[in-house]
């Protein structure tokens, strides 16, 4: 084995896509008091996977319905976390209109990653969401 080949599996497992970085396993996604959480939103990304899912963070219920995301969540998402036996689906226009997309349980440290359209990607792109765990 070369002396490159650890420093290239360690900068091909950095480059993953899916790789959770500093967000929270979706098995740990749950409020204070236990009960369940469906996702979680995260207004910072970065090209380094452990500083993800940082800054405001928003909290979803299993069922929530958003067609109007607060204004100051509105086209903010760069991270987003959903939790196990959950479903987020995203719109890019509010009212749930435009592109839309769906992210099943998992972490998303980098949603520069997901394809939105050709040329676009779903960071800084969620204007309304429905979150629905079964």
């Amino acid at each position: 084995m070369s002396p490159l080949s650890p420093l290239l599996l360690a900068l091909a497992l950095a480059a993953v896509p899916g790789i959770r970085g500093a967000c929270p396993a979706p098995a740990d996604l749950k409020n204070a008091d236990g009960t369940r959480t469906c996702a979680k939103l995260y207004d910072k990304s970065d090209p380094y996977y452990e500083n993800c899912c940082g800054g405001a963070e928003l909290s979803l219920e299993p069922g929530a319905d958003l067609p109007f995301l607060p204004s100051d969540w509105t086209n903010v998402i760069s991270s987003l976390v959903v939790a196990q036996r959950c479903e987020l689906t995203v719109w890019s226009i509010r009212g749930k209109a435009g592109k839309t997309h769906k992210f099943s349980a998992g972490s998303y440290p980098r949603l520069e990653e997901y394809r939105r359209g050709i040329f676009g990607d779903w960071s800084n792109s969620i204007s309304s969401l429905y979150c629905s765990c079964y």
